[in-house]
Formats: C-alpha cells, sequence, structure tokens
C-alpha cells in the first residue's frame, strides 16, 4: 500500500466514524425529527449544513477542473456565476417566506398552495431532480475510491450507499444536519490546506484568492504559446447567449433546488432562517472563492509538467491517473512526445481530477492528498444524504401520508420513510455506477430541472397570490416535460441531437422556466382563483409581524381562521348577480357590511 492510500484510508476511517458516531447520537423517533429536524437547528450549524449540502462532489471535485480545463478559465466561470448568484437569489427571494409557509417539503408547500394534483406533479419533479442530481454525488464517490484506495468504482460506490443509508435512514435530518456540519468542517479544511500552500509555492502569497491573480498574466502567455486563447479571454468557448442561458439556468435552477429549500425548514424561526443563509453564505464563499485559484493553479503546473515531455518521462502522478482511465493519451503524430494544444489532441483530461490531482501534481505530501480525498467523500456524502432525504419525504409524506394513508401513525410514516430511503439509495447507487456524465455536467442538468419546473411556481405562488392550481399543475408540467425531453435529445450518451440554436443540454433549463412562466400565467388568468383564505395566507407570509392565518395555517384549520377573520367568497348581491369583494366583516354592524359590499371583488 502507497504512503498515499495509507492516508486516504486513515483520514476515510476516522471521518466515516465520526460521520456514523453523529447519526447514531442524533436518532429520531418523530416524523418533525425525520423531516426538518424539528426546526431546532441554531443558525450558524444550519448554515454549515445548507454550505454542505450544497457544495456537492460538483463544487469540490469538478468546479476547479471546469475552470481550468474548458476551454479557458473565462468559460468555466459560468458554474461559478451561477451557482453562487443562485443562492443569494434563494436565501433573499424564497427561503424566509418558505420558512413561514411551514410545512416540511417542496411538493408540501405546492400541494396546500394549490392543489393535490399540482403536489403529484411537484413529487415527480422532486424525485426527477434528485435522482440526477444524486448521481452525480455517487459517481464522485465512486472516482474517490477508485483512484486513492484502488477499489473499483462499483465498490466504492457501494461502500458510500452503506455509510449514506446507516446515518440517513437512523437520524434522518436531525442525523443528517450535524452529520454534515462534521462533513463541511472536513471539506474545507481539505481544500483550504491545499489552495494555501500551492499558492504559497507559486506565488509567494498564502491567500489563494490573491495569489492566483499574481500568475494570470504567465498563464495568458503559456496558452498563446500552444495555440490556444488566452485563460481570461471572454466568449472563446461559449458565445454570450450560451453563457447567459447557462448562467440563468445554474442560477435559478439553485433558488429551486428543493434539497436546499428544506433546509430552512430545520431553522429556529424566520430570523433564524435569514441568518442561516448568512452564514451559509460566508461558509460557500470559502471554497468558491477558492476555486478559480485551484484552477489557474493546477491548470499552469499541468501545462509545466506535461507539454512537450515525453510520452515515457511523464511524472508519477500523470502515470497514475492514467492508469486509472482518468487522463488519456494518444502520441497521434509518433514523435515520442506529448504535443498539447487546441489542434493536437493528445491527452484528454476528466475535468472531474484536477482538485484530487493538484497536491500530487504540486509535490505536496502523501497526508495532504490522503485529506482532500477525505474531503471529496465529504463533499459527496453530504449532498447525497440531503437528496436522499428529498425522495423518501416526498414518498412517505406526500404520497403515502397526504394520499394513501392520512390516518397513519408517527410509527407508520417514519417506517414508509424509511424504506423508501432505502430504496432511493439503491437506485442512486446504480446512477453512480452507470452516470450519464461527469459529476458537474450531472449535477447542472439536475439545476436545469429544478429551473424549469419548481423556480417559477415558487416564485408565482408567493408573491401573485391569483395564481392557480390549474396553471400551476399544467406550468410545472410543461417546464419539467419540455426541459427532461430536450436533455435526452441533446445529451450524448443518449440522444446526441445538435439542439435548437446550438443551446446545450446544460443551458436550456432557463428556457424551460420561461416555458412554465407563461404556462402558469395564461391558465391561472382563466381558471378559478384561489379560496379567498389561501388568498390572504398568501399575502401574510409576505409581511413581518402578520402570522394568525399562518398559525392557523400550521395547525391546519385555516378556512376557520379565515372565517373568524370574515374572510369569505365573493358575494352575488340582486343587482345583477355581480361578485363583490371577498372580505366581509359578518359581525360588523350593518351599515359597516353595507359599506364593504359595495366595493367589486376586482377592487
Amino acid at each position: 500500500m502507497s504512503q498515499i492510500q495509507l492516508w486516504t484510508l486513515v483520514f476515510v476511517v476516522i471521518t466515516f466514524g465520526v460521520y456514523i458516531y453523529i447519526a447514531y447520537a442524533s436518532r429520531v423517533s418523530s416524523t418533525a425529527g425525520f423531516y426538518i429536524a424539528s426546526g431546532g437547528v441554531p443558525a450558524s450549524a444550519n448554515g454549515a449544513a445548507i454550505a454542505a449540502d450544497w457544495m456537492s462532489a460538483a463544487s469540490f471535485i469538478s468546479l476547479a477542473g471546469i475552470v481550468a480545463f474548458t476551454g479557458n478559465g473565462y468559460a468555466g466561470s459560468v458554474y461559478l456565476m451561477g451557482w453562487t448568484g443562485g443562492y443569494v437569489l434563494l436565501a433573499l427571494l424564497l427561503a424566509p417566506y418558505l420558512r413561514k409557509f411551514g410545512k416540511y417539503t417542496i411538493p408540501d408547500f405546492v400541494g396546500d398552495r394549490y392543489s393535490e394534483s399540482a403536489r403529484l406533479v411537484a413529487v415527480v419533479a422532486a424525485v426527477v431532480i434528485s435522482f440526477v442530481y444524486v448521481a452525480g454525488q455517487m459517481a464522485g464517490v465512486g472516482l474517490v475510491f477508485q483512484r486513492f484506495l484502488g477499489v473499483g468504482t462499483v465498490a466504492g460506490v457501494i461502500i458510500g450507499m452503506v455509510i449514506v443509508f446507516f446515518y440517513a435512514v437512523l437520524g434522518g435530518m436531525k442525523g443528517i444536519t450535524w452529520t454534515q456540519v462534521a462533513q463541511y468542517t472536513v471539506l474545507i479544511v481539505a481544500y483550504l490546506i491545499p489552495a494555501v500552500a500551492i499558492s504559497v509555492q507559486l506565488s509567494g502569497i498564502p491567500v489563494p484568492q490573491i495569489g492566483f491573480g499574481q500568475i494570470l498574466a504567465e498563464l495568458d502567455g503559456l496558452q498563446r504559446e500552444l495555440g490556444f486563447e488566452a485563460y481570461t479571454e471572454a466568449f472563446t468557448q461559449t458565445n454570450m447567449l450560451n453563457m447567459v442561458l447557462i448562467t440563468a439556468a445554474l442560477m435559478f435552477g439553485t433558488a429551486g433546488l428543493p434539497h436546499v429549500i428544506v433546509r430552512f425548514y430545520t431553522a429556529k424561526s424566520v430570523r433564524a432562517a435569514r441568518y442561516s443563509a448568512l452564514w451559509a453564505l460566508f461558509f460557500i464563499a470559502l471554497l468558491y472563492t477558492s476555486a478559480p485559484a485551484i484552477g489557474a493553479f493546477s491548470k499552469l503546473n499541468f501545462i509545466d509538467q506535461i507539454a512537450g515531455t515525453g510520452t515515457d518521462a511523464t511524472p508519477a502522478w500523470f502515470n497514475t491517473w492514467r492508469d486509472v482511465g482518468l487522463i488519456t493519451v494518444d502520441d497521434a503524430n509518433g514523435n515520442g512526445l506529448i504535443d498539447y494544444g487546441p489542434d493536437a489532441g493528445e491527452v484528454v483530461v476528466n475535468n472531474d481530477i484536477i482538485v484530487l490531482a493538484a497536491p500530487e501534481i504540486a509535490g505536496l505530501p502523501a497526508p495532504v492528498v490522503g485529506l482532500v480525498a477525505a474531503g471529496a467523500l465529504a463533499a459527496a456524502l453530504s449532498t447525497a444524504s440531503g437528496l436522499l432525504l428529498v425522495i423518501s419525504s416526498s414518498v412517505a409524506n406526500d404520497v403515502y401520508y397526504k394520499r394513501i394513508n392520512p390516518r397513519a401513525t408517527e410509527a407508520r410514516q417514519l417506517l414508509v420513510g424509511r424504506i423508501a430511503m432505502a430504496a432511493a439509495i439503491l437506485v442512486a447507487g446504480y446512477l453512480g455506477i452507470n452516470p450519464p456524465g461527469f459529476v458537474a455536467q450531472v449535477v447542472a442538468l439536475a439545476f436545469g430541472l429544478a429551473c424549469a419546473s419548481f423556480f417559477p411556481i415558487l416564485v408565482l405562488g408567493i408573491f401573485w397570490k391569483k395564481t392557480t392550481a390549474m396553471g400551476a399543475t399544467a406550468g410545472l408540467a410543461a417546464g419539467l416535460i419540455t426541459t427532461m425531453a430536450y436533455m435526452l435529445w441533446t445529451i450524448d450518451i443518449y440522444g446526441d441531437g445538435d439542439g435548437i440554436l446550438g443551446i446545450p443540454e446544460t443551458g436550456f433549463g432557463t428556457v424551460g422556466m420561461v416555458i412554465n412562466f407563461v404556462v402558469t400565467i395564461v391558465v391561472s388568468l382563466f381558471t378559478p382563483k384561489p379560496s379567498p383564505a389561501m388568498q390572504e395566507l398568501v399575502e401574510e407570509i409576505r409581511y413581518p409581524g402578520k402570522s394568525r392565518l399562518v398559525a392557523a395555517h400550521a395547525e391546519g384549520h385555516l378556512e376557520e381562521a379565515a372565517a373568524e377573520e370574515g374572510i369569505v367568497d365573493c358575494l352575488f348581491t340582486a343587482r345583477g348577480g355581480a361578485p363583490y369583494r371577498r372580505r366581509v366583516a359578518a359581525r360588523e354592524p350593518s351599515s359597516r357590511r353595507a359599506a364593504m359590499l359595495s366595493v367589486p371583488c376586482s377592487a
């Protein structure tokens, strides 16, 4: 066993042991604990859990590789802009209002806000998005085990499945939350240590966010010498239209991700949800401002060590990654050298290896390499557990309890939730072994689906009280089906179609979102409006301090509370049957009622 494998094994055993202990200590016996950790997680801890849940294997493993090797650094920046911008959008536009509305899941919100039909479509959307997303996480787990422990991809994925099964099934959201706090600690330490060390190596500056700016001019020059565009040159690999579409799909998709949104339900209050978002943004920024630095450092080191090197004189780290099939070399012209350039095509590097290989490329010691491997596993498993809980809660709460057996006891609901979790883990394992692309690409597809499905109906459900059930159902279905069909048509492994106007599958989610908005709004204009009680509730959740109907909604008697408030349907008078204003105070004097009845419903 090599030094790297030994240190990787040490860190993996220690961290996995910690996760399992936390899960055992946090085990739950109630549905509130299983689905939302009983809403009792402190803001700072919730922020760390949100960061770990959101920063998946794509962020840890693939992001720097995309920035470094997707043509040039500028082309890969769509992921940085989309994912970080989307989180700000989520924190400001949706999270506090959804937390005030209450409930356990996004389908729960959709069902209560719109209808049971909309709930079922939302369940399908949540399950599809979560399975697509979790495929990338399990693929990342297999990648780490394959490279650093000499274990096959299948065996690596199975090990990851067993670990997730233990702490997710046992502890539910409570166990997942506190495990994710530990996982965030592991992943951020594992990410920053090599970033700082390599920054000092190449620039003499221990702050990677500053240090990488010192090497960009050199990197630009090297790329031009090899025939590439400059690393910082704009619109060379991706045109402006696709830059906008992909960035928007990732941004609005982030704001519609069910496993991230449910995190805000675990906060103690609406105020705590806002502070959770602030903490999470800080924790996320630590990694996301370091990723472009690691990408630039790795690209510079890669070119220095590989371009023009003899095919039989490549470094040990290069040979190791080539042996596992994640770097391929083809000496096309037979000159015995690696010709690295845009037309040579003699070296193909998998985007997923850059962060994992960065310490080896820089010559850092084996313990650092092992720590990075443990961090990658933490990133993948933390997100996988959150996604699997979304699938479990959607099946157990939104289908079984709300539709099949409303009288189910807490124990029965927990049992169904845990069975659904176990089944979801098996499917996730299969998708991890047979993913439809590299890690970040698969994750980007999930963001596109979330963008096209959930984001429009969440925004309209909060900010347009007259959004109807039929409108939301039609829009959700239209956005999801259109985007899924386009992805299956264009992604290489399935259809390999040319697409429309050159729009890639990762950017079509924005188009699907527009379709969703248009369909929802148009259908809502011509279908029966929500009940007066629901319209009043929607207004109430947007204003601080107004919580009477919110509390009644949480307790399941919204309509009764609305009736006590005098909120009833429009009345039809003898004057031609014209509808008049819905708000009628039944206990008011008759003169006051008469005055209110003189105002049309549309007023």
